[in-house]
């Protein structure tokens, strides 16, 4: 089974080598990116799951600051309520978004509230990281998890101090326009490469040479390439135009181990220089057997329980193989021959590396 599923992604990614991959998928032009929005605010209308306004002064301060603002003082006594719930708020701002526009804002609870379930969130204002107020947030949550207690059990289910709010965010200003070299545009590869670079520069080249063009795009490293817009185009056009040609990107050999879930990934460029592997596995076990020591009759003797050990060890054979991988397909073949399993694949790929004889960059995470 391990062998077909490594088998099919070996054609799916030689298909997709075939086909190309467009260039709008594996670049984005540079500045152009959302931006991050924060806001402190008060959710109001729970039902008994708020925050304790004694273990949360902070929400007590916040629902007087807002009572003050709506001309209602309070500071003389003692609140007691637990239908409020301090949250912070966050939101994206995409590029380009313009004035009215609405965002979805996700709500967060920040003092011991135990469910945001049927509040709705008092507008909030919120900000980006100089200082300015680019949106405002106001609306009911929408909570997909839920808890219920009682005295002796607790249900829970998903995460119930988390909600969002869909087109809750209201834009009030225009967040900021990417600033570049007038006429120029730069393209930012998402996995940097210089074949990957070279070759958009050429597609590039070469689909305006269709049009009785110079050449437009040069390399400028390994992340990112340079487009000048033609005189009487604009950028927002050639952008159209170019993103969908294909190219066929370049990805470094490498193999990503995550210990945790035993997951391997190897890479379709991974090679492994011929060397010797074994693997074997030494099992020891203990068994530990109550056993009682009982007297004689008429005896004044006592009834003692002691314990037998015994102790068994059993180590597997071990099979001896030879790896080489010029190709993933081969590689996957060999560690398949072995039979050896999640664990066993990544020990052997560590200690592989560590024999210099893994043509690759192994990341473990």
């Amino acid at each position: 089974m391990r062998a077909l599923i490594f088998f099919i992604l070996s054609l799916i990614s030689c298909f997709e080598a075939i086909a190309g991959t467009r260039i709008k998928d594996i670049t984005f032009p540079q500045g152009v990116r959302n931006y991050q929005l924060l806001g402190y605010g008060l959710v109001i209308g729970l039902q008994g799951t708020g925050d304790t306004l004694r273990n949360s002064p902070f929400t007590e301060q916040a629902t007087m600051s807002m009572l003050d603002r709506m001309g209602i003082n309070i500071r003389a006594n003692a609140m007691r309520t637990r239908n409020i719930a301090a949250v912070l708020v966050t939101a994206e701002l995409p590029p380009f978004a313009g004035w009215g526009s609405t965002l979805d804002a996700t709500v967060s609870s920040l003092g011991d509230a135990t469910s945001l379930m049927g509040g709705t969130l008092v507008m909030t204002s919120l900000s980006g990281v100089d200082g300015n107020t680019y949106a405002l947030a106001q609306g009911p949550i929408a909570v997909s998890g839920f808890a219920a207690n009682g005295q002796n059990e607790t249900l829970t289910h998903g995460v119930a101090t988390v909600g969002r709010i869909p087109n809750g965010a209201s834009i009030e200003k225009e967040p900021p326009r990417p600033m570049g070299e007038p006429g120029l545009i730069v393209l930012e590869l998402r996995n940097p490469d210089f074949l990957t670079s070279t070759r958009i520069a050429d597609v590039i080249n070469k689909f305006v040479g269709g049009h009785r063009r110079s050449p437009i795009a040069r390399e400028r490293d390994s992340r990112s390439v340079s487009v000048r817009v033609p005189q009487g185009d604009s950028p927002t056009k050639l952008l159209a135009q170019i993103g969908d040609l294909l190219v066929n990107p370049s990805t470094p050999a490498r193999v990503v181990i995550d210990e945790r879930t035993g997951t391997v990934v190897i890479g379709e460029d991974v090679q492994i220089s011929p060397i010797a592997v074994t693997q074997g596995g030494l099992t020891i076990r203990v068994k530990e057997t109550p056993d009682v020591s009982q007297p004689a009759p008429m005896s004044n003797g006592q009834t003692v329980v002691t314990s037998r050990t015994s102790i068994s060890a059993n180590e597997q054979n071990g099979q001896v193989a030879t790896l080489a991988g010029p190709t993933l397909k081969t590689l996957v073949r060999g560690l398949n021959q072995i039979g050896l399993t999640p664990t066993g694949i990544i020990s052997i790929l560590q200690a592989i590396k560590s024999a210099g004889a893994l043509q690759a960059e192994l990341v473990i995470q």
